[in-house]
């Protein structure tokens, strides 16, 4: 094994960012005239993100948003899968946005697959929630990089800890 080059291929996002974009978007919300006496709350915990507001059209507004002070710091909107809209008491508007983290074993299987038919001699690795590709040289795995970030996956895939 001595002298083989690895990367891991994940899913996450830096949770200090989405709490800045969330924190960004309560300042809007409350400062814009549209919107500003609307009575939005927005809500996180761990693994979701939930928006309660007068009506569809507003939360359209806040969700829009908050998007955009997602890409401003650099979290990809794959994160986000947005549920119904639901209504709540006197007459409000609900959604929850669940965060997508990790790569799920049916997308790192495809992934592990997809590598496998494009590089036979490369050795890709599921290992929870993250897949390790070994390969003997660094240029395999940076054509391996390419070829995976030309795919359009559901989650943002990041490399990490690449090792040569």
């Amino acid at each position: 094994m001595a002298g083989d080059c690895s990367f891991d291929i994940v899913s996450q996002f830096d949770e200090q960012e989405l709490l800045n974009a969330i924190d960004q978007t309560r300042r809007e919300v409350q400062t814009r005239y549209d919107l500003k006496d609307t009575k939005t709350e927005i809500s996180h915990s761990k693994d979701n993100i939930t928006i309660l507001t007068d009506s569809t059209l507003t939360l359209k507004n806040v969700r829009d948003i908050l998007e955009t002070k997602a890409v401003r710091r650099n979290l990809s909107l794959k994160i986000f899968k947005p549920g119904k809209e639901e209504p709540a008491a006197s007459s409000r508007v609900r959604q929850v946005i669940d965060l997508q983290q990790g790569i799920s074993q049916e997308l790192a299987k495809e992934i592990n697959k997809y590598i496998r038919d494009n590089y036979p001699k490369v050795r890709p690795q599921i290992q929870g929630d993250t897949i390790r590709v070994i390969a003997k040289s660094r240029d395999e795995l940076q054509a391996i990089i390419v070829l995976l970030k030309q795919k359009d996956y559901t989650v943002p895939l990041q490399f990490i800890n690449y090792r040569g």
